[in-house]
């Protein structure tokens, strides 16, 4: 399984972050493993990758959703969509605080996930947000 594959089951993790107590992360995380169509494709290895990254961003969203609100005058996370506050959750960490992965590769996956689960708008839109963390970089 690619990076690409990894990051959309990443993605939907923490898209279901908002409907559940953090109290629940271990348990919504062993659901999403149960799901059969998830374990298509899916090594051990990936899974363990999928985890752990995983687990590293949900342990920084208040961090995150705190940076988020500093360059989005007017459009805290309170009233982003969910598809794309999840996705520049992701991005906003990969672009911060993972060295593995390149600020333009977060940018273009993070817009490649908006155009496919997010609104007409969501890749223009992820794309400017992520804009303001590369010049602050």
């Amino acid at each position: 399984m690619g990076r690409h594959e990894q990051r959309e089951h990443i993605f939907k993790l923490l898209f279901r972050e908002g409907f559940h107590p953090e109290s629940e992360r271990t348990q919504q995380l062993s659901l999403y493993f149960e799901d059969e169509d998830v374990l298509k494709g899916l090594t051990e290895k990936d899974r363990s990758y999928i985890e752990e990254k995983y687990r590293r961003i949900a342990e920084r969203i208040p961090q995150i959703d705190g940076l988020l609100n500093e360059k989005t005058k007017g459009w805290d996370t309170t009233r982003m969509g969910r598809v794309d506050l999840a996705i520049l959750r992701l991005a906003v960490y990969e672009i911060l605080f993972d060295d593995d992965v390149p600020s333009g590769v977060a940018i273009n996956e993070a817009v490649e996930l908006a155009k496919e689960y997010g609104q007409d708008t969501s890749g223009g839109f992820v794309n400017a947000v992520l804009a303001k963390f590369v010049k602050a970089g």
